[in-house]
């Protein structure tokens, strides 16, 4: 067995993913987490598991591996925990993207034409009305991706964190990484109030944090948080039947700016609740939410889904998402310090690309030919390494 300690930091639901790859390949796992599991950016986003907005390139790649290996992973916590396997509730209901403009729909179409390997099925009005009933006939074109899917995200990151624990990783919560201890230009452990965690090899996947966490163990990066609201309604099963968003989504997401973007992200929950989203804007880590924020996101929903209008919202909730300049995940070993490695930058799509993202890591780590190229997600890249 390999007994090789690595210390994973970050209990979400990135942490937990590749905790329980590195316990699977026999890695003695030690999982440290400032506060409790899943306890920041996983229990405040929506469970996404997408190709639908992902464009050509390196994080398409990612996204269809992911696809591909949560129906199996969901299978293995099965076999190990029911409960467990039954509270990540996956559902594999398929994604519809819309445009409401004449330009919205050569774009659309062109842009679901430009994705290699990915199942896009345009979809005809009458098609579209039977998919989703409720939805606005004020469209101008429609795609199915039958390979979108949606989990419970604070329910994923426990199963898998739960998985790890049972093939012997061990939990430190509530435990703040204060810095570092190096040898030889490698780090050799990770210090905490009172103590030094020892190990091998250190993964900084505290996902908006990860650019402070990195900073304390001297090989910062340049991981920022970007911020994301979502609405909550009261349950109205049935109303909702894919996730439905606007192609501006995309546009959204991939956004440069700091400033407000908004798009109409709707879908629904296994118990009932609509999801309305989605927003991205760079306020550093305020979590304050704002009214106007969700009455952005809130008129264009309504544009989708006319009948929401008179629909009770529930709650309101926002998180950060760890944002990168090059929109990419940061996946690889520090060029400046041996033996830290980094698994963070997927902004909102942590949920989705986190098994993936877990897969690789472990390929790596054990010199087994990764799954897919890994050479656009390298820490030496000009957005992540910070000055």
């Amino acid at each position: 067995m390999n007994r090789t300690r690595v210390v994973v930091l970050g209990a979400g639901i990135v942490g937990a993913a590749c905790a329980r790859e590195l316990a699977l390949a026999g890695f003695d796992v030690v999982v440290v987490d400032r506060g409790r599991p899943a306890g920041g950016t996983t229990s405040h986003g929506e469970g996404n598991i997408l190709v639908s907005d992902k464009g050509p390139g390196a994080e398409l790649e990612l996204a269809k591996l992911s696809t591909a290996l949560w129906p199996q992973v969901v299978a293995e916590i099965a076999d190990e925990d029911a409960r467990a396997a039954s509270s990540i509730e996956y559902d594999p209901k398929g994604g519809i993207v819309v445009a409401t403009t004449d330009d919205g729909a050569v774009a659309l179409a062109a842009f679901a034409a430009s994705q290699p390997g990915v199942r896009a099925e345009p979809l005809s009005p009458k098609e579209l009305a039977d998919a989703e009933p409720a939805l606005t006939r004020e469209v101008t074109a429609a795609f199915h991706y039958p390979e979108d899917a949606q989990v419970q995200p604070a329910g994923a990151a426990l199963a898998l964190l739960g998985s790890a624990l049972r093939h012997g990783a061990r939990p430190r919560f509530d435990t703040e990484v204060v810095g570092a201890t190096v040898h030889n230009g490698r780090i050799t452990g990770v210090r905490v109030p009172g103590e030094v965690i020892e190990a091998d090899v250190v993964v900084n996947a505290a996902g908006p944090w990860a650019g402070q966490v990195s900073a304390r163990l001297g090989a910062p990066i340049a991981v920022r948080p970007r911020r994301g609201e979502v609405l909550v309604t009261t349950p109205m099963p049935g109303v909702v039947r894919h996730k439905v968003y606007d192609a501006d989504y995309v546009g959204a997401v991939g956004a440069d700016s700091g400033e407000l973007q908004t798009s109409a992200v709707v879908e629904s929950t296994w118990g009932g609740t609509v999801l309305i989203g989605s927003s991205r804007r760079r306020v550093g880590f305020d979590d304050t939410i704002r009214p106007e924020v969700l009455s952005a996101i809130a008129v264009k929903a309504l544009r989708l889904f006319p009948s929401l209008a008179d629909v009770a919202i529930m709650r309101a909730y926002g998180g950060f998402r760890p944002y990168v300049d090059d929109h990419l995940p940061v996946l690889g070993e520090d060029p400046r310090l041996g033996n830290l490695w980094h698994a963070t930058g997927h902004e909102g799509a942590g949920i989705g690309l986190s098994v993936g993202t877990a897969r690789l890591l472990r390929e790596l780590l054990t010199g087994t030919e990764p799954a897919m190229p890994v050479d656009e997600f390298t820490v030496d890249r000009g957005a992540v390494v910070a000055a």
